[in-house]
């Protein structure tokens, strides 16, 4: 779904939009203007780059002096440039990871690298955040820490998220829609989805225990 909703998927049949922007032809560098930004399951990381660098590659830079303006390198491409700069700084200081601003992401622990792939995502400033797995491979207190981040962002901004880790999912999702196969099989609250017998017997299991 989130495939499609980002252009790298076609889909069979149906639709799919965006205050009332068709989303189903687009290709992935039309999301920022349409004020999306998403993660990806792998991090995409730039190795050879530094956690700044890779972070200023999510600004949407062409929506604010143009493609051609960049390639001549004009003033208003140069001011651009410390503004996208300015943003990324303050985005990773949002993300408590400023420290790491000028280290190469291989040199980094795994948990830091998803936060810089978050950070990329987060500094074209999106109205949709939409964020793949952004559970997979964290440890416990990890993930609770994400599950924090998630909530607060969601206070400023509208998350959608993809994700298996149902109690995460139950942690920080206001609605939820659960798909079998790519079929929907159950949407609704956290307590509809916990209570469902189609979810429990596709999903959930004993991964998500009932309050006592």
């Amino acid at each position: 779904l989130f495939n499609v909703a980002c252009g790298l998927v076609h889909p069979q049949s149906g639709t799919l939009g965006r205050h009332g922007t068709p989303l189903t032809k687009l290709r992935p560098h039309d999301l920022p203007r349409l004020g999306m930004s998403r993660t990806l399951q792998g991090l995409g990381l730039f190795d050879r780059m530094t956690v700044l660098d890779n972070v200023m590659i999510g600004a949407d830079r062409t929506a604010r002096t143009g493609i051609l303006a960049g390639l001549l390198g004009l003033p208003s491409s140069a001011a651009d440039d410390d503004t996208v700069r300015s943003t990324a700084m303050a985005t990773l200081e949002q993300l408590r990871i400023d420290a790491y601003a000028h280290r190469l992401p291989p040199s980094l622990p795994y948990a830091v690298r998803k936060r810089v792939a978050l950070a990329r995502a987060l500094v074209s400033e999106p109205s949709l955040l939409l964020l793949d797995e952004p559970a997979s491979g964290l440890s416990g207190d990890e993930m609770d820490e994400l599950a924090r981040e998630i909530r607060a962002l969601a206070e400023k901004t509208s998350v959608m998220l993809v994700e298996h880790h149902m109690d995460l999912v139950m942690s920080v999702c206001d609605r939820i829609v659960v798909l079998d196969f790519g079929k929907v099989i159950a949407h609704g609250t956290p307590a509809e989805i916990r209570e469902d017998p189609a979810v429990l017997a596709a999903y959930l299991g004993n991964e998500v225990t009932h309050d006592k």
